[in-house]
């Protein structure tokens, strides 16, 4: 029998961004997993069920043996065949199950026999990638130096960290803008998805030499998940800078993200109309939720300014109408919020200035 690869070597998986091929079960895959991994499952949910029961109550042989029952031949090749899709657009990838055992060495040997192609398989599978990616955040935790981007609502903190080579974008991680309105269209990753992939862009940040990790400053809950205390400490523990913008460039970044790029990703998933109307609910509820600080008059007042301005946009498509309920809103709402906040952290702060001072004085700090 042909000795088929494997591979232990999980730091060049992550670093190099190699393909992933999950033969897990649905349930397990959904439950945690890696940004680069496809679920191909050799047993779905049902079969890997009634098979660790076997396994229970009568033993390894009689579970092997209901396997090979439920995997027919038809349904085999059905599972080959994705095999196959997914290793022909992906010749560098590697499979794994959840211990890398008996799943992933069937898959591995099937592949083999169908195509002759000898498909890496990950020691340890599943488990020891998470055990890796776990250790690598404790030892970020310790090593990591942050420059911390602070600044009101809408002055294009992300835009400045999409700019820069040595930032991680936390919410884009957590799919989540921090903050009533930080829903995306679609929903936020696991607890674990996101650790795992926060994990991976911090090793490949200190690959690159550890330099300053420039970050924004976010509270540790970004929506439904949360950075791990110790590491949340480490990031809080770094420089602070602070971005400044005009209130009629934060009423138009705000725009181009919460109404133009917001739209047009609700309407890439759900089509034109549902998307436009799933994109208004959005906006609506999230107003909603800060009725109670806003006050009855306050939310009021913004909820009709808010709704003329989508019913503007059904009708024509034009989108200046929103900078209306959008200026209010900033001044009215998040700056007190800010200005709160900032009195706290003012003998923190090392810098202060626009976009084009503060991607300068960036490139002077080691």
């Amino acid at each position: 029998m042909t000795t088929l690869p494997l591979i232990d070597d999980y730091r060049r998986l992550f670093l190099n961004d190699v393909p992933l091929l999950d033969v897990r079960a649905p349930v397990e895959y959904t439950k945690g997993a890696f940004p680069l991994a496809e679920n191909h499952p050799l047993m779905n949910d049902s079969e890997r069920h009634e098979i660790g029961i076997e396994y229970t109550q009568v033993g390894h042989d009689a579970a092997v043996e209901l396997g090979e029952e439920l995997v027919s031949d038809a349904v085999r090749e059905q599972r080959i065949s994705a095999w196959k899709t997914f290793i022909e657009a992906h010749p560098d990838g590697a499979l794994y199950c959840f211990r890398g055992g008996m799943r992933s060495k069937i898959s591995q040997q099937w592949i083999h026999d169908a195509t002759g192609i000898a498909y890496p398989r990950i020691e340890g599978g599943y488990k020891a990638l998470r055990s890796f990616l776990i250790e690598e955040i404790e030892a970020a935790t310790n090593e990591v130096n942050t420059i911390v981007i602070g600044g009101r609502t809408g002055v294009g903190k992300t835009i400045l960290l999409q700019q820069l080579s040595n930032s991680i974008d936390l919410e884009g991680l957590a799919r989540h803008r921090g903050s009533a309105f930080g829903h995306y269209a679609l929903p936020q990753p696991t607890q674990i998805d996101f650790e795992n992939a926060l994990s991976i862009a911090l090793l490949k940040h200190r690959a690159k030499g550890n330099p300053p990790l420039i970050i924004e400053d976010e509270g540790r809950n970004i929506g439904s998940l949360h950075i791990l205390q110790n590491l949340f400490d480490r990031f809080k523990s770094g420089k602070f800078i602070i971005l400044d913008a005009t209130l009629d460039e934060r009423i138009a970044n705000t725009r181009l993200e919460y109404i133009d790029a917001a739209l047009q990703e609700y309407q890439g998933i759900h089509g034109d109309s549902e998307g436009f109307e799933r994109w208004a609910g959005y906006l609506l509820g999230s107003l909603g939720r800060i009725r109670k600080r806003l006050g009855d008059v306050r939310h009021g007042e913004i909820h009709e300014q808010l709704s003329n301005a989508i019913e503007k946009q059904r009708r024509t498509t034009e989108t200046q109408q929103h900078d209306s309920w959008i200026s209010t809103l900033l001044t009215d709402y998040y700056d007190p919020m800010y200005d709160y906040q900032l009195a706290k952290k003012q003998k923190n702060i090392v810098f202060t200035g626009d976009a084009q001072a503060l991607k300068a004085w960036l490139q002077q700090v080691d």
